[in-house]
């Protein structure tokens, strides 16, 4: 079996644990059954010993196939990582998804993408990275209980994700430490606001409204302040034809949205400022996890 899972990034600015979307950054996984258990890791983190002594992936499919009744069973896996980790491209949300998935499919059981995120709420509290890396597209979720309730958006071929990628790692739980406590009503009105009318914009493919959607005023200037470069990437990327440009989940990534004839362009500016980051242009991934093959 093979599968892809791909980066996300979420909260889209005011869209606080509720909004996301996918990228076309993919960690692939080939799952092969033999006689003994092996790992081999290329691409990010394949030089982390402590992927193969204790991964999460592997720990996520063995329990999901255990709860599914399938035991003894031993299997290779072959990880190609393209997602950075700890940078707020949601590498935890593609192993969650993607080793549930896979588990599901070797047991031989049916999941729909509703169910698969469903599940993946046992290993991810927050579902704006997880609906996007089941679904594709973009994703305004919210949680009823023990379940998630999503309106997917396909995203015009049309755009393109401009990605900066700091070589500092920020972990989710050390970034939300560093919020407030409460806001005020005006701070939760206006991202209340903005969130709503940023969905609006993906939901009807009006994207122009976006240039007005970007703002947030309960997570983006305190996580930023751990990487103060992210602040002129906002600034230069408005100023080059984004039409929203925000933190990446917790960080410390920074994604810019924009037309693809602005994509080129604001990479090479960002490249060429930020000189020590990395930066890429991706299309949107409107398909989710992927079995691309199943043996």
């Amino acid at each position: 079996m093979k599968i892809l899972s791909p980066a996300t990034s979420a909260n889209l600015g005011p869209g606080f644990d509720s909004l996301g979307l996918a990228i076309k950054l993919h960690n692939e996984i080939t799952i092969t059954e033999q006689s003994f258990s092996q790992i081999s890791i290329s691409g990010e983190g394949a030089n982390n010993s402590m992927l193969k002594k204790n991964n999460s992936f592997v720990n996520i499919f063995n329990s999901t196939l255990s709860e599914l009744g399938l035991k003894g069973k031993n299997f290779r896996f072959d990880f190609k990582n393209a997602i950075p980790l700890s940078r707020g491209l949601g590498s935890s949300s593609a192993i969650i998804i993607s080793a549930i998935f896979a588990a599901y499919k070797i047991a031989g059981f049916s999941l729909s993408k509703n169910k698969l995120v469903d599940l993946g709420l046992a290993y991810e509290p927050h579902p704006d990275n997880i609906a996007p890396c089941a679904h594709g597209g973009f994703c305004v979720s919210i949680l009823k209980g023990n379940s998630v309730i999503t309106k997917k958006a396909t995203l015009s071929g049309d755009l393109r994700a401009v990605v900066v990628v700091p070589p500092i790692k920020i972990s989710t739980a050390a970034s939300r430490s560093s919020l407030q406590a409460s806001y005020s009503r005006s701070d939760c009105v206006s991202n209340l606001s903005h969130a709503s009318l940023m969905s609006a914009a993906f939901v009807s493919g009006d994207y122009e409204l976006l240039r007005s959607c970007g703002v947030d005023k309960m997570h983006e200037d305190a996580r930023m302040k751990a990487v103060p470069e992210l602040f002129k990437i906002r600034e230069i990327a408005y100023q080059n034809g984004a039409l929203l440009s925000t933190l990446s989940g917790s960080g410390s990534s920074f994604f810019n949205l924009v037309y693809k004839n602005d994509a080129k362009k604001l990479r090479s500016l960002l490249a060429s400022e930020f000189s020590s980051f990395r930066v890429n242009a991706y299309e949107l991934d409107n398909e989710g996890a992927q079995i691309i093959w199943n043996s």
